[in-house]
Parts: structure tokens; C-alpha cells; sequence
């Protein structure tokens, strides 16, 4: 039985609310330039409230849960990109992560509004948030986490997300990426930041 009664109100009512808009640092340490679409994370309630979801302008979802029916697809006019994995330990995210995260800068980009998804989340949605932001701003997994904690405070990566994301760290840090991956991730493949040697941290 989950019980609910020594959780924190903030973190409880992280839980409850369908998404959150994750405000977007510069992707340059030299500059203040900023990507003109927006990136949001949320759980699945997100997709059954499309009122919220054209709100907010949401025209990309990154679905990363695996389940045989969601309400809310290519069919409903969204470009979706889905990550077919459970919340488990032994999940391995690493092949996914060039890709989605190279997809994700693509669509930002070019000024569309992404909602990364999962069923509740805390896990899945966040890890893939987290890997993005250290790819493409050059953050840290530490100041990754605590950046988007700070916005929605009930996410909780499983440990074995938790470690994927730390060697994650080290092979961007190294450009240790497949660019073939990111290639195939699809869009019009123009410059994306290098990854060079300044990190940011909080």
C-alpha cells in the first residue's frame, strides 16, 4: 500500500499536476541565446486533458512508457517519438539517448512546444529531461537533476536510471556520442552546440 501522509506538500502536489514547463537555459556558455520552443514534463493525466495541451501549445510528445494504447497519438495531430520501456532498474536507456535528446533539440529548435511523458512522471520522463539538458546545455547530472527537481518536485529517477545518466555524463563530457544516432534522429540536422570543455553547474 503507497501512503501518502508523510510526503511533502509540495511534492505531493508536483504529483498531481499534469505537467510542468521546464524553462530552458542558455544553450551557450557564451551567449544568453536561448531556443525558441518550450520543453515540458509531465505524466500521463497531461494526455487526457487536450484542452491543457493546446493551452500550452503542445505540438511533440515523447512518450516513454510501455503500454499498447495511449490516448493521445500521431492520429490526434502530434508528432510523437516513444521510448518503449518500463520503470525498472534494469532498463537500459543508453540506446535511446543520443537519438531522443538530438530530436528533442531539433524540434525546441524550430519553435515546436515538446511534453516529455511517461505514466506518473517521476522516473522515466525526468531521466530523459535530465540527459537532454546535460547533452545540449552542458550541465552536469548533478546540476541537471537539481535544475529540474527544482521545477517539479516529485521526480525520483530509479537507481539504474540514475546510473545510466552518470555514464551518460561521462560520455558527453568526452563527445563520446554517436553522431550517426544523432543523424537519424531525424530534422534538418543543422548546427547543433559543441560540446567543448565548460560544464554548467548550480
Amino acid at each position: 500500500m503507497i501512503r501518502f501522509d508523510n510526503i511533502p506538500p509540495e511534492i505531493m502536489q508536483a504529483m498531481i499536476t499534469p505537467m510542468h514547463l521546464i524553462p530552458l537555459p542558455p544553450f551557450s556558455s557564451s551567449s544568453q541565446q536561448t531556443l525558441p520552443g518550450h520543453l515540458y514534463l509531465g505524466s500521463l493525466s497531461a494526455l487526457q486533458d487536450p484542452t491543457l495541451l493546446r493551452h500550452h501549445r503542445i505540438t511533440h510528445l515523447v512518450q516513454v512508457l510501455d503500454v499498447p494504447w495511449l490516448p493521445l497519438s500521431e492520429k490526434d495531430g502530434y508528432t510523437c517519438y516513444k521510448i518503449p520501456v518500463g520503470d525498472e532498474e534494469t532498463v537500459d536507456l543508453r540506446p535511446f539517448l543520443e537519438n531522443v535528446c538530438s530530436w528533442i533539440w531539433e524540434v525546441l529548435r524550430g519553435g515546436g512546444n515538446v511534453l516529455v511523458h511517461c505514466q506518473q512522471g517521476i522516473s522515466r520522463s525526468p531521466a530523459i529531461i535530465i540527459a537532454y539538458l546535460m547533452r545540449f546545455h552542458r550541465m552536469s547530472y548533478a546540476s541537471a537533476s537539481s535544475y529540474v527537481l527544482k521545477t517539479r518536485a516529485c521526480i525520483k529517477p530509479n537507481k539504474g536510471f540514475v546510473r545510466t545518466l552518470q555514464e551518460w555524463e561521462t560520455i558527453v563530457a568526452n563527445g563520446g556520442y554517436n553522431a550517426a544516432a544523432a543523424a537519424a534522429a531525424g530534422g534538418s540536422g543543422g548546427q547543433r552546440p559543441g560540446m567543448g570543455s565548460r560544464r554548467f553547474t548550480t
